[in-house]
């Protein structure tokens, strides 16, 4: 089973969120139907990018380690390299 790393932005927070999940659609309809309490309050939340992983574990290590770097510069970067 596929794991993805997902990055999700609100414009009402100005505010990145990223999560880990094995299906994203779902995951990010979840955020918008406020059914994560960290998320609830910044609807619409934008799918901005994701990771494709092997597994739901090696995506949530990404997650973990995107996280621990706190750098909102980070996850802009790593939005705007793909190409």
């Amino acid at each position: 089973m596929k794991g993805f790393v997902y990055f999700i932005y609100s414009k009402k927070w100005n505010q990145f969120y990223v999560g880990s999940s094995t299906d994203v659609d779902k995951r990010v309809e979840q955020h918008n139907s406020g059914q994560n309490k960290s998320t609830k309050g910044g609807n619409p939340w934008i799918l901005k990018h994701t990771e494709v992983f092997n597994s739901p574990t090696e995506a949530r290590k990404r997650e973990y380690a995107i996280k621990k770097k706190k750098s909102r510069k980070y996850i802009e970067w790593l939005i705007n390299s793909v190409g």
